[in-house]
């Protein structure tokens, strides 16, 4: 029981990091734009933001390096606010979210080592995550639901975020921000690959559970194209995704905060991670995205040149709206450029 001995002390150490947050954070945590190398995880993360010309940029990140205490771990999440109070929401979930997962997966994975013992602990290990998601989220939601500080009744925001351990990585998606991955192709060059489904209200599925909830889901004359989520009765709120933290106005007519959590085995060949938020993919494709990371020559500068790329694809693309905030965290899964 080395395993869950070590589990237990590793929680400890957590609980014992919190209450000293200040003095002696948990691990390293970078929640502004800038670069962490992890050491342990032998990633490299390179995060920035840029605000819109909306007003207050919602946008919001954390990368968490050492995640419950194993060195061979990494937390990386990028948080879309929408709404008024958006900007407070996304950072209530970005301050949550990380610490609330962590707590749920080291029960866990206790519970399951005394039931089902060590050696079928390693082949549940995603059901573990899965479950430890689903929790978190719903305790999250809750505890914004409950909250007298903030206001979250018409607004919100998405949740995108990834633990990579050793070569397995976790993804998480709620909303509309997205996870791409950069991966060697067999002629050598850089190919896109999708990890995450962009949570828009026109996705059959998505819509069923609307509409069977009886809310609505339809486009306005001026916005051909974007499908928005309506209460039964009235023209509100028209938000543009199906899952959300906060938004509670629609929490009964079927938007529900529920990740859908998969999983990715890392092989060699894989590069880097972008999550970015759709101010980035509403103007730059996939394809596009990983060449301007992969192009760039300084790793650290990746995900500066990428939200830079956005901002004028935006002035180019889009003459006459609003430049929407641009965020983006590029994850190097390895330290060292692969040939």
């Amino acid at each position: 029981m080395r395993q869950l001995s070590s589990l237990l002390q590793g929680l400890a150490r957590s609980m014992a990091g919190k209450e000293r947050k200040e003095e002696d954070p948990q691990g390293t945590v970078l929640r502004m734009s800038g670069t962490l190398r992890g050491e342990g995880s032998g990633t490299l993360a390179a995060v920035w933001s840029r605000r819109g010309e909306k007003g207050t940029n919602q946008d919001c990140s954390v990368v968490w390096e050492g995640f419950g205490c194993q060195d061979d771990t990494v937390f990386c999440g990028i948080f879309d606010g929408h709404g008024q109070w958006g900007h407070y929401v996304s950072k209530a979930v970005r301050d949550s979210l990380p610490s609330s997962l962590l707590c749920r997966w080291q029960e866990a994975v206790a519970l399951a080592s005394l039931i089902d013992g060590e050696k079928k602990l390693g082949d549940c290990q995603f059901d573990l995550w899965r479950q430890s998601y689903l929790a978190a989220a719903a305790a999250v939601d809750e505890e914004l639901r409950r909250s007298r500080r903030l206001d979250a009744v018409n607004s919100g925001s998405t949740a995108l975020s990834i633990v990579k351990k050793g070569n397995m990585m976790v993804i998480a998606n709620v909303g509309d921000s997205r996870a791409v991955l950069g991966t060697t192709s067999d002629d050598g060059s850089i190919a896109a690959v999708q990890l995450t489904v962009d949570f828009k209200p026109n996705l059959p599925q998505e819509k069923a559970r609307i509409v069977q909830c009886k809310g609505r889901v339809h486009c306005h004359e001026d916005e051909p194209g974007v499908h928005r989520v309506w209460l039964p009765d009235r023209e509100a709120p028209g938000l543009a995704m199906s899952r959300a933290f906060g938004d509670y106005c629609v929490k009964d007519y079927g938007v529900i905060s529920a990740p859908e959590v998969t999983q990715r085995k890392i092989t060699a060949r894989d590069q880097f991670v972008i999550l970015a938020t759709d101010g980035v993919w509403d103007v730059v494709t996939n394809e596009e995205a990983v060449q301007i990371v992969a192009d760039t020559p300084e790793r650290e500068k990746a995900a500066k040149r990428l939200v830079q790329c956005a901002v004028r694809a935006w002035r180019r693309k889009r003459r006459g709206y609003a430049v929407d905030d641009c965020s983006a965290i590029c994850l190097f899964l390895h330290h060292s450029p692969l040939s």
